[in-house]
């Protein structure tokens, strides 16, 4: 599995072309929802001065997501900011703050950040959740679901993912192994089930 980071870890992180040329820098992640991955992002410029740039960098354009910087083959692949954020929602007012509901209606939290890999997937987010019967609310990482849907108000996500929680991202990457694995499993039970059911 690739490093796991918070969608809040890449604000501000410098835009580089691979001649070593600082073009921008991040100013927010943009991902589609339901596919789970990272469309782009909307940029800044570099400097204390420097506001937001009129261009985006599709995620299509990026060569690598690194620790210390995104990493593109030149200034040509920035885009009209259009390209980006009309295919998509703004991590930083699509889903922060937003409730997480079970799919069986279980209330688990709200969302503080969301978890990208480094090839652009969103493996799950980071939310603030209540612990029953004092209502305490801790900081975990549940694993985002096939089928997530996301809306303005709820981030509806499988019962099941809520059984592979962690409390940091280390320990996070195992269990979104499991988790995934499980769905697998289960994807390929129902799909012979059907198969047989076709055969009768």
């Amino acid at each position: 599995m690739n490093t796991l980071m918070l969608a809040s870890e890449l604000t501000k992180r410098p835009v580089v072309t691979l001649g070593g040329e600082a073009v921008a820098q991040i100013k927010d992640t943009v991902f589609d929802g339901p596919a789970g991955q990272i469309t782009g992002f909307t940029l800044n410029g570099r400097g204390l001065l420097s506001g937001p740039l009129k261009q985006s960098l599709p995620w299509s354009a990026v060569h690598a997501l690194g620790r210390h910087a995104v990493m593109i083959l030149g200034r040509e692949v920035l885009a009209e900011p259009a390209a980006v954020v009309a295919s998509g929602e703004a991590a930083g007012g699509g889903v922060l703050g937003v409730r997480v509901l079970t799919d069986e209606g279980t209330d688990a939290g709200t969302v503080l950040d969301v978890v990208v890999e480094a090839d652009g997937r969103v493996a799950g987010f980071q939310v603030a959740a209540i612990e029953p019967p004092e209502h305490r609310r801790r900081t975990v990482f549940i694993p985002r679901g096939e089928g997530v849907a996301v809306s303005g108000q709820a981030l509806v996500v499988p019962a099941e993912a809520c059984r592979f929680v962690a409390d940091d991202l280390p320990s996070f990457t195992a269990q979104v192994e499991i988790f995934r694995a499980r769905q697998a499993a289960a994807r390929g039970t129902r799909t012979g089930q059907e198969g047989m059911e076709r055969t009768w």
